[in-house]
């Protein structure tokens, strides 16, 4: 026996297959991805605060599977190098962001911080062109980081663009 309406679907004769999606709802994947980049923002801008050196972004999405973002920085001195690492997961750390590892102490010649869809390295000004990381992801797009000591009449809030 049927309901009347000869279609099974609970009598409304529309045939409905559930709930419609939102088309501007993000998927979850979309959400980590954003919030990977605002990571790499907020990293780039903790570094420059420091007084780090050639910051840049990297969006290693779908060219690598261990990270979203790469943020590539230099320091003066290796006590400068240890000093961005420090300052970048103190103030993370005080956002709620834990650092999943570093590697690269007491050297500091070269550090890795991970942070899981981000991955920074800071390099002491020396070693970097000789690693060339950039290089590796050549093709990659890049987020745009404005170095505040190139414009002194920009304020701290507007360094980092999109």
């Amino acid at each position: 026996m049927t309901n009347g309406t000869g279609n099974g679907n609970g009598g409304d004769g529309k045939g409905s297959d559930g709930p419609t999606k939102d088309p501007q709802a993000d998927s979850p994947r979309d959400q980590d991805a954003r919030e990977a980049r605002e990571l790499a923002l907020s990293i780039a801008n903790v570094a420059l605060d420091v007084k780090a050196l050639n910051v840049e972004i990297i969006d290693v999405r779908g060219k690598v599977d261990y990270s979203d973002y790469v943020v590539v920085m230099s320091g003066r001195s290796d006590r400068q190098v240890a000093a961005l690492a420090r300052n970048i997961e103190q103030k993370l750390d005080h956002d709620g962001v834990r650092c999943i590892g570093i590697e690269g102490m007491p050297q500091a010649t070269w550090l890795l911080m991970d942070y899981g869809d981000v991955i920074v390295h800071i390099f002491h000004q020396d070693t970097r062109g000789y690693y060339d990381l950039e290089s590796l992801w050549i093709d990659a797009a890049r987020v745009t980081v404005d170095d505040p000591d190139d414009d002194p009449a920009r304020s701290g809030s507007d360094r980092v663009r999109d």
